[in-house]
C-alpha cells in the first residue's frame, strides 16, 4: 500500500513538472516571437522615416536597417532553442 502511494506522488511531482516545462516553453517561444517581430517593425518604421527626411542616405539607411534586422531575428531563433532545450532536457 505504501509503495502505491509513494508512486502515485511520484508520478503526480512528473505531471506537475512535466506541465511547467511546458508552460515555461510556451512562454520562451510567445515572448521570443513578439519582442523580435515588434523590434524589427520599430526598426522598419524608424528606417523609413529617416528615408524620407533625407533619401540622398537611402542605401546606407538600408544597409544598417538590414544588419538590424538580421541581429534582431537571431534573437527569435535563440528563443527556439532555449525552447527546445527546456522541452527535451
Amino acid at each position: 500500500m505504501e509503495n502505491e502511494v509513494a508512486h502515485a506522488a511520484t508520478e503526480a511531482v512528473a505531471y506537475n513538472l512535466d506541465s511547467i516545462r511546458l508552460i515555461a516553453m510556451a512562454a520562451t517561444i510567445a515572448i521570443g516571437g513578439m519582442l523580435p517581430a515588434f523590434g524589427i517593425s520599430k526598426v522598419g518604421a524608424k528606417a523609413m522615416e529617416s528615408i524620407g527626411r533625407n533619401p540622398e542616405a537611402a542605401s546606407k539607411v538600408q544597409t544598417a536597417m538590414l544588419i538590424s534586422a538580421a541581429f534582431i531575428e537571431a534573437i527569435a531563433i535563440y528563443a527556439l532553442v532555449v525552447a527546445l532545450i527546456i522541452k527535451f532536457v
